[in-house]
């Protein structure tokens, strides 16, 4: 239960509370202000509303609570952990880097214990005694340094008052089961703890990961079943085995429950029709294995289920239909591949760009688009829209992302397509989208979202603190920024390298600051660590004061040197702070945290952002969410400047699809509803009752059906 009651904390910021009211009122005041004091100190607060509600609850209530809350909201931000640094002032004194290293080495060379271990032939500084551990305890830190001054510029995130917590639990379980874009790793996660805790199950699961997890509480309940393809039943038969609903990985099957076979055999021979064997061969190993836990011969009954395994072996061939559209479109029978893909409009909408440049005339091919619109998702209509208004203009190249997050660009050597072709197929998109959009009443959208990008997939974007989208854009106030990484090892020695990488405005003459350069004119290191052993792991920090930057793009990332991947690590996650000049206080400091996120990804290199200085002066942020496969080992800034540069710019030229394409699209449809709807970063306290909300916590029920 405290799980599924952090979980609705830390993704709705909303505070369950189900203790009963004290016949006694007011006993909860002192322990309610006091919860209030402890929240201000990393960065929270209570609404009005909680804060009423609490002060009627038993002041023993208010402090369990309490107690559980604090722990939620401080895991949230980061600061659940003692974030150290190497160099005990940072970022003040921090020394220069050859005059660091000449240091210690002359410490080691009169040492006579350590010089003995030196190498004659070589010298390796990293192994250095003192170099790359702490040599000062966290109390030793915090008696270096003077308290933060608060100023209004802090953060302070407001949580609100919630209902009991199953109702909270539901309404967080129908968002995410009911999303139309595919889910993070963690949402998929936090869906299966929420789908066992609810008794109510929905009935359309648009995602099919998603309904992989639904499904296995209806198989394990005897319900009907949420499946139209084959592969939903594999998903689902993964699922049960504690495996990959993604397929990505392989899953080892567990022993089935003859139940269990008998229904999945029941659900498959439903949809195992002979245009839908043609999905089989994609998978063709997991579905033979899952036939030696399902044995389909013991169960005659189902002789449409055995012919997926019979497929599955090469005994019965079928011709599938991505195969039989590439064999028409590879003879250069267009009309007939279009034809093909009628049958499939998410499918024609993908492949509308190539079909467009098939030589089949422009019109023909739009008219197969406009027909097809219709019976395409809500998300693969605003993905394609975003994609065509990309096709009006240049760019530096075409960035390719997996559902990792690892990136890669090259040039795009497409040829253009036509401005009026373009422009009558996003005439198409959105009268179609404007359609499907909801009836908001009166629209309030706060002009700060307006540029924050349209959440098409999740599944690189773990959940955290200030999360937005890849290629959202937001203002950075305060005068200096400082980018933190914390990490801590499972089983091996791990070293990780918070590094920043800077470029002019053709993203060129790079500079960086990394444990190679400590520091520059306008930037400090707070020292290199290479292990990061439990109980504390180890932190790094990198400080920039905005004002004396003299490059207007910013990119900071997180290097794999040595040891675990980002998601083998007991613990690993990256953030960063904005200060004011002379704020003062510790490196970390939970009130100026403006986002923190976990580093999950399979790359060796994390970049998480960039920060770009306009012509106006003002510094803005641009979410990247990317990770590059790098080397082995020894990843530095200075080996993959170069990628790090196209990539960056083909994300920061790229013109995504916001939430102010689709506030257009709703103020331009009108509505008659009495209702008010709020979009907005978050919600302010005097909206009407009964108002819909969409903050970027739930900016994903905006995407239409």
């Amino acid at each position: 239960m405290d799980s599924l009651e952090s979980l609705v904390i830390t993704r709705r910021l909303r505070v369950p509370v189900d203790a009963p009211i004290d016949s006694a009122p007011g006993r909860g005041e002192v322990a309610a202000r006091q919860l209030d004091a402890a929240l201000l100190s990393v960065g929270f607060t209570c609404s009005a509303a909680l804060l009423e509600r609490l002060t009627r609850l038993r002041g023993e209530s208010v402090v369990d609570l309490g107690v559980r809350v604090l722990a939620a909201v401080r895991g949230l931000v980061g600061d659940h952990v003692q974030h150290n640094a190497y160099f005990i002032d940072f970022p003040e004194n921090v020394p220069d880097t050859l005059e660091f290293w000449a240091g210690l080495l002359r410490e080691t060379l009169l040492d006579p214990v350590a010089a003995t271990r030196l190498q004659p032939l070589t010298l390796n500084l990293l192994s250095l005694p003192g170099y790359g551990r702490y040599r000062h305890t966290y109390a030793d830190l915090l008696a270096a340094h003077a308290e933060l001054i608060p100023l209004a510029a802090d953060r302070v995130t407001v949580l609100e008052l919630g209902g009991s917590l199953e109702a909270e639990a539901r309404e967080l379980y129908f968002s995410l089961a009911g999303s139309e874009t595919p889910l993070a790793a963690e949402d998929l996660a936090a869906l299966r703890s929420l789908a066992s805790f609810c008794a109510d199950q929905p009935e359309r699961v648009p995602v099919r990961e998603n309904r992989a997890v639904v499904n296995e509480i209806r198989l394990a309940a005897g319900r009907p079943l949420l499946v139209d393809t084959v592969t939903d039943v594999l998903r689902l038969a993964c699922g049960c085995s504690g495996g990959d609903v993604t397929l990505a990985t392989p899953t080892r099957f567990r022993p089935l429950r003859r139940a269990e076979r008998r229904a999945l055999l029941q659900a498959l021979d439903t949809v195992a029709t002979p245009a839908k064997l043609g999905d089989v061969p994609r998978h063709r190993e997991q579905w033979k294995r899952l036939g030696e836990r399902l044995h389909p011969h013991e169960y005659p009954q189902f002789p449409r289920a055995a012919r997926v395994f019979e497929v599955a072996r090469g005994a019965r061939g079928t011709a599938g239909f991505d195969s039989r559209v590439e064999a028409a479109l590879s003879a250069g029978r267009t009309a007939e591949a279009v034809e093909l893909l009628g049958n499939a409009p998410g499918a024609l909408l993908r492949r509308l760009d190539h079909l467009l440049r098939t030589g089949l005339s422009a019109p023909a091919v739009l008219d197969a688009a406009e027909k097809a619109v219709a019976g395409a998702s809500g998300r693969v209509l605003l993905s394609l829209r975003e994609h065509l208004h990309n096709r009006l203009a240049p760019a530096a190249g075409r960035v390719f992302t997996n559902r990792y997050g690892r990136a890669w660009a090259a040039p795009d050597s497409r040829p253009p397509l036509e401005e009026k072709v373009l422009r009558r197929a996003v005439a198409i998109l959105d009268e179609e989208i404007t359609r499907r959009l909801p009836d908001t009443g009166e629209l309030i959208v706060d002009p700060d979202v307006l540029d924050v990008a349209l959440p098409l997939s999740g599944k690189a974007v773990s959940p955290g603190l200030g999360m937005l989208p890849r290629g959202s854009l937001s203002a950075v106030d305060g005068e200096s920024l400082r980018f933190f990484v914390h990490w801590r090892q499972a089983e091996r020695r791990t070293d990780y390298d918070l590094s920043a990488l800077m470029l002019d405005a053709s993203y060129d003459n790079p500079t960086h600051i990394s444990w190679t350069n400590y520091a520059n004119g306008s930037a400090e290191y707070s020292g290199d660590l290479t292990e990061a052993p439990a109980p504390h792991g180890a932190s790094e920090f990198i400080d920039i004061r905005l004002a004396d930057a003299a490059q207007p793009i910013i990119i900071p990332q997180v290097n794999i040197y040595a040891g675990e991947r980002f998601d083998e690590a007991a613990e690993a996650f990256f953030g960063y702070m904005t200060r004011e000049a002379g704020q003062g206080g510790r490196p970390f400091e939970p009130r100026t945290v403006r986002m923190k996120s976990d580093l999950r990804g399979s790359g060796r290199t994390a970049l998480p952002l960039v920060f770009l200085r306009g012509d106006d002066g003002a510094w803005r942020v641009k979410w990247l969410h990317l990770y590059l496969k790098g080397h082995p080992g020894f990843n530095r800034v200075e080996g993959n400047r170069v990628t790090t540069s196209l990539l960056v710019r083909s994300i920061v030229e790229r013109d995504y699809l916001r939430v102010r394409h689709l506030a257009d699209l709703l103020r331009m449809k009108g509505s008659s509803a009495e209702h008010t709807t709020y979009i907005g970063l978050e919600a302010p306290a005097d909206l009407p009752p009964g108002s819909r909300v969409y903050t970027p916590e739930t900016l994903h029920e905006l995407i239409p059906a």
